[in-house]
């Protein structure tokens, strides 16, 4: 839980998806064996961090809804309100912020995709994590940045405090 005057965002990637079926229309693509485990690793990750979003934000592409089903299935205390939001399909950054800004919770998780997310992840905080793989944001990565906001509607670029950043793989 995040201390009062602090908004936390944890902002994730879909995990990896397949493409086998070359019939699927994008949004229809499914997780992959891989992506379904890095999907739990991270629900795992994040409960044992205490990183557990009230509130999520979600887009509608069968990817993202479930990672979402997939982190979820962890350990987590919070049964967060899940907001599927269309506009979060292939959303550049300033949609995704816009789509931040309304929400309601202290701590709110974002999944999206690239290269709209990794483009927001780099201009939130105010220093972005030293990892090799940060810019690129893989697949099921995901960044754990605080603010100092009473409500997200005040959230501006370059002001927050990354907590943690991590990419997790899903392979055996």
């Amino acid at each position: 839980m995040t201390p009062s005057g602090y908004r936390r965002l944890i902002l994730t990637r879909h995990a990896k998806s397949a493409w086998d079926d070359p019939t699927l229309d994008d949004s229809d693509r499914p997780l992959n064996a891989r992506g379904r485990r890095a999907a739990l690793l991270l629900g795992d990750f994040l409960a044992s961090r205490g990183y557990e979003p009230e509130e999520v934000l979600c887009s509608p592409s069968l990817r993202t809804r479930q990672t979402w089903e997939y982190i979820s299935a962890a350990t987590l205390e919070v049964r967060p309100d899940l907001r599927i939001e269309n506009g979060l399909y292939h959303a550049r950054p300033a949609e995704m912020l816009k789509i931040l800004k309304t929400a309601k919770h202290q701590t709110v998780m974002m999944i999206g995709h690239n290269p709209g997310i990794a483009e927001l992840a780099e201009s939130l905080p105010a220093r972005v994590p030293m990892d090799p793989d940060f810019r690129r944001y893989p697949t099921a990565a995901t960044l754990v940045v605080d603010f100092q906001i009473e409500d997200w509607a005040e959230i501006e670029k370059g002001t927050g405090s990354v907590m943690d950043f991590v990419r997790i793989d899903g392979r055996n």
